[in-house]
């Protein structure tokens, strides 16, 4: 995505970015220089997204208790 600097140094970032970024009117947001050189727009107002891993974890739903499990390995079905 390529965007355009204005006379004052403004630039619009694009919009699948910003949703991407979760950027909204008043975010802040913050640029790193990484160690290749490139600079990186992170935004500051909260934790970057989740990644695809992140989004997995957790747990499907409500477990079993102790006794149903204790039933279940006797056999008491």
């Amino acid at each position: 995505m390529t965007t355009t600097v204005t006379a004052k140094g403004q630039v619009t970032i694009p919009k699948p970015l910003r949703d991407m970024l979760g950027i909204v009117p008043g975010s802040q947001v913050d640029f790193h220089r990484a160690a290749d050189g490139s600079v990186v727009l992170t935004c500051a107002d909260k934790k970057r997204p989740a990644s695809r891993f992140e989004k997995l974890r957790g747990h499907s739903g409500k477990g079993l208790d102790t006794d149903a499990i204790m039933a279940l390995t006797r056999g008491e079905t």
